[in-house]
């Protein structure tokens, strides 16, 4: 659909949600799907489900806390499982849901992306950098 029959479609109510408005609630699903934990975190699930500890060793940097808050937003988002085990000591898997593996999956293509042009991303930095630099 072109961008012009996107609005269109907007405007005759047809799309119920429009991220672009301040009210939207799917603002707050694409922050923390992109937010620097959240897109990080679905993309380790995606590979396979995971323990808390595990994810944090894989999702390097994050702390206790924000892994622990991204994990509870993107449940309650219906993106990532949580299974809790009455064992002793208790074991709690993390998994994603069928619409957490399309989401992640279409993140981790733009991910690869980014991966794949990194120097051309460096090379910018450095003119932009330089160009400040002269001024």
């Amino acid at each position: 659909m072109s961008e012009p029959e996107t609005q269109e479609a907007r405007d005759e109510g047809v799309f119920p949600f429009d991220v672009f408005s301040r009210q939207c609630p799917s603002r707050g699903a694409l922050e923390h799907v992109t937010g620097r934990w959240g897109g990080l975190t679905l993309g380790a699930l995606l590979e396979s489900g995971a323990r808390f500890n595990e994810l944090r060793r894989r999702v390097d940097g994050v702390s206790e806390k924000m892994l622990s808050q991204t994990l509870h937003a993107l449940e309650r988002d219906g993106l990532v499982l949580r299974d809790a085990r009455p064992t002793n000591p208790p074991r709690v898997d993390y998994e994603l849901t069928p619409l957490g593996r399309e989401v992640a999956g279409r993140l981790l293509g733009l991910i690869h992306l980014l991966e794949n042009r990194m120097p051309e991303v460096l090379e910018a930095r450095g003119r932009y950098d330089a160009a400040r630099e002269a001024r």
